[in-house]
């Protein structure tokens, strides 16, 4: 047996899947969290030969450290090189999330500076 639905119906339901989501003007990687502290996503690749920033991915600001993934040496080699690049003090990056993951997330606080000048920091350093 067919069902006959009415025509507005019809487009109703169409209308929805054509709905296209706002561009986003900054990268999802970098971006303020509830509390207002600037929150990085970061996807890490310990165990390299130099800790650098080395570009955007999906996942997160890919940077490569310098320490081995033993005991927590790449999560605090990570927050010294980040809170050094950047210009901040060691005790105003934290990290959020991902202590025992590749992707991390780092919380910076008590910072005079704007996503907008952490992420124009991080895109020069990974265009260098």
């Amino acid at each position: 047996m067919r069902r006959i639905v009415p025509s507005f119906f019809q487009h109703r339901s169409m209308s929805k899947k054509n709905k296209e989501k706002p561009e986003c003007k900054t990268p999802k990687q970098v971006d303020l969290d509830k509390n207002g502290h600037i929150r990085i996503r970061v996807s890490a690749r310990p165990g390299c030969k130099t800790s650098a920033v080395v570009g955007f991915e999906d996942e997160g600001v890919l940077v490569q450290i310098g320490a081995p993934p033993v005991d927590g040496e790449a999560n605090s080699e990570l927050i010294k090189f980040m809170a050094q690049f950047l210009g901040l003090r060691k005790s105003s990056v934290t990290l959020g999330t991902g202590h025992k993951s590749k992707n991390k997330v780092l919380l910076i606080s008590d910072s005079q500076l704007t996503v907008d000048q952490v992420i124009a920091k991080l895109k020069t350093a990974s265009n260098d």
